[in-house]
């Protein structure tokens, strides 16, 4: 397979584990975070910028990418990475949740799901071999299957007639997939908060030859207690063999849940989208800059914290430029956060490898300001 994964060390009283995936453009040390550059670039950041957080792979948006610049003329510039100058690994996403989210007037049908531009109103259509085929032009290291995400919540009945149709696309696309020895494909579990569909799925999809598997279907509204038991329902059922990616999660106690349920990988948006309304995630909890008590805390935004920001501003820099509306704010806390989510996932590891990952998420929740209850973490 493409993508190869191997397994270090498993946590004695969890189910986190320590490993590293290779990709054709790097290994990475898992479990992991990626940022997410939607349209070839995590917003506001340089290559160089991404690289000194320590992000070891990004995610690239297949849906975005594909209506601008569009994916043939990514393919024509030598694909994703040359295109966006990022020699690391990339992940696409497959454009399903794109049009679960933002599409007006979906459509969907056995052949693949008609929708309306999220910004145009033009009309489109998005199918599993098309989603495909447009990842094969991007030339990512992962690419995803194209599955039905469906509303939260959703019907028993719903979520089966739902998971039977994700189950076959995923067929589909892996038949079109035209690049298996460059890129590799993970298949997505969805089945909601119904147990027996989540294993009926994962039981149908690891029969294909997938190169890993992604939970889907959480990050859409539900409660935090749901989203555990989403991972709960189907992990059991995933090969130790082959990576596991949550899809869409990026608060710190999302995270450390995941990790302790079994995950190894990791992306969202949330820590360049709090960047640019002003707001730092620190070793003590966030911290929303615009307010008042920053004016003349000259001090940097975490103690802790070895990133440019912190080295370089205070907060009562970062409260200026916010006041001024300064752009530069939206790109020195985006450094901040993304490099304080990686060192997240250094401690992470470091601690499964030393066999006290409960005692870092005690110690991590307590610092942080927060429960286990507390439904912004």
């Amino acid at each position: 397979m493409v993508i190869k994964y191997e397994l270090l060390k498993k946590d004695p009283r969890t189910k986190a584990r320590l490993g590293k995936i290779t990709t054709p453009h790097s290994i990475i040390d898992t479990p992991c975070f990626m940022p997410v550059g939607t349209q070839a670039t995590v917003k506001s950041l340089s290559k160089e910028e991404v690289e000194a957080t320590g992000a070891q792979i990004i995610l690239g948006n297949t849906y975005h990418l594909w209506l601008q610049p569009g994916h043939k003329l990514i393919e024509e510039a030598g694909g994703l990475h040359k295109f966006m100058n990022w020699d690391k690994s990339i992940l696409t996403d497959s454009g399903g949740f794109q049009v679960f989210s933002l599409a007006k007037m979906r459509d969907i049908k056995e052949e693949g799901v008609t929708f309306k531009h999220h910004k145009n109103g033009s009309q489109l259509f998005l199918s599993p071999e098309l989603a495909i085929e447009i990842q094969n032009s991007l030339g990512s290291d992962i690419m995803m299957s194209f599955d039905e995400c469906p509303p939260y919540p959703a019907t028993k009945e719903y979520m089966e007639k739902s998971v039977e149709r994700t189950i076959r696309w995923a067929k589909r696309g892996f038949e079109h997939h035209k690049n298996k020895d460059t890129q590799g494909l993970f298949g997505i579990i969805q089945g909601g908060i119904y147990p027996d569909i989540r294993k009926h799925c994962c039981e149908e999809l690891t029969k294909i030859d997938f190169d890993g598997f992604s939970i889907g279907g959480v990050s859409v509204g539900e409660p935090k207690e749901e989203q555990n038991l989403a991972i709960e329902y189907t992990i059991p059922y995933l090969p130790e063999n082959k990576p596991r990616y949550l899809m869409g999660v990026g608060s710190p106690g999302a995270i450390l849940d995941g990790v302790e349920r079994g995950i190894d990988m990791f992306d969202c948006v949330l820590p360049t989208r709090i960047a640019r309304h002003g707001t730092a995630m620190t070793s003590r909890g966030r911290l929303i800059l615009k307010n008042a008590c920053f004016e003349k805390d000259f001090t940097p935004l975490d103690q802790e914290c070895d990133c440019y920001t912190c080295k370089n501003y205070t907060k009562a820099y970062l409260h200026h430029l916010i006041k001024a509306e300064e752009l530069l704010v939206h790109r020195l806390i985006s450094i901040h956060n993304i490099q304080f989510l990686e060192n997240l996932m250094k401690g992470i590891r470091e601690a499964i490898k030393n066999d006290n990952f409960l005692e870092f998420k005690k110690a991590f929740y307590e610092k942080y300001g927060l429960d286990n209850n507390d439904k912004d973490f």
